[in-house]
């Protein structure tokens, strides 16, 4: 059995759920989503209270329901909900590390570095009670979610490739006109300058000299009687 809850502090509201009992976090730990993010009251025996993630990152939570996720697994520790003070700690559920050798419901972390605390200085009444009457049990087949979750991951990320593939062909067809514009104004651009140029005007002489003025070669002074 799985206890969901709802938060409201935040808009949509979140989801936050956590295992009946050790043997239940077991199954929570194996068959959670990578947009989960885990919380637990700092060396001390708790729930594994989870929240589940959407369109955001686990940095970004928000404080308001930060402190409703804290105040949560304060309630549901025997020991922790009796201390003022306490501390709870919180890290994506991809950071969970689970060995053979562990005991039923223990966990590590594979990068302590990515763990994430915060301070609760009492038990406050009021959020608890506002998450307790949103509580509901579920018996989810958690395997099956898992599936359908990653599948649905898959399918949308072939749209995205389809989508993306489109934009780029439609890219290269507007590149490829814009090429076919570019060479058609340059012939165009050609063959005005070919229409418009016109060769400089050249005589030829007897002599087969040329002048490009129009006037013969030949001098004032020169003399061809000797040809008559």
């Amino acid at each position: 059995m799985v206890l969901y809850f709802t938060s409201t502090v935040v808009d949509p509201p979140a989801v936050i759920y956590m295992g009946k009992d050790k043997f239940e976090n077991e199954d929570l730990i194996k068959h959670g989503w990578p947009e989960d993010v885990w919380f637990h009251v700092d060396k001390l025996s708790s729930a594994h209270v989870y929240l589940r993630l959407k369109d955001q990152t686990w940095e970004t939570i928000s404080e308001e329901l930060l402190q409703d996720l804290a105040q949560l697994c304060k309630a549901n520790s025997i020991e922790g909900n009796k201390k003022d003070n306490i501390t709870i700690i919180y890290t994506p559920w991809t950071n969970l590390l689970k060995r053979g050798d562990m005991a039923t419901g223990q966990v590590s972390f594979k990068n302590p570095q990515k763990v994430k605390r915060v301070h609760v200085a009492t038990r406050e009444n009021a959020i608890v009670n506002r998450l307790n009457k949103t509580k509901r049990e579920e018996y989810p087949d958690l395997v099956a979610m898992r599936l359908d979750r990653d599948k649905e991951e898959a399918r949308a990320k072939r749209n995205e490739a389809r989508r993306l593939a489109q934009e780029e062909r439609k890219l290269q067809e507007e590149r490829k006109k814009l090429k076919e514009q570019r060479d058609y104004a340059r012939i165009f651009e050609e063959a005005r300058k070919d229409k418009n140029w016109k060769p400089a005007k050249v005589t030829e002489d007897i002599f087969g000299d040329s002048s490009s003025d129009g006037e013969s070669a030949a001098g004032p002074d020169d003399d061809f009687s000797d040809l008559l």
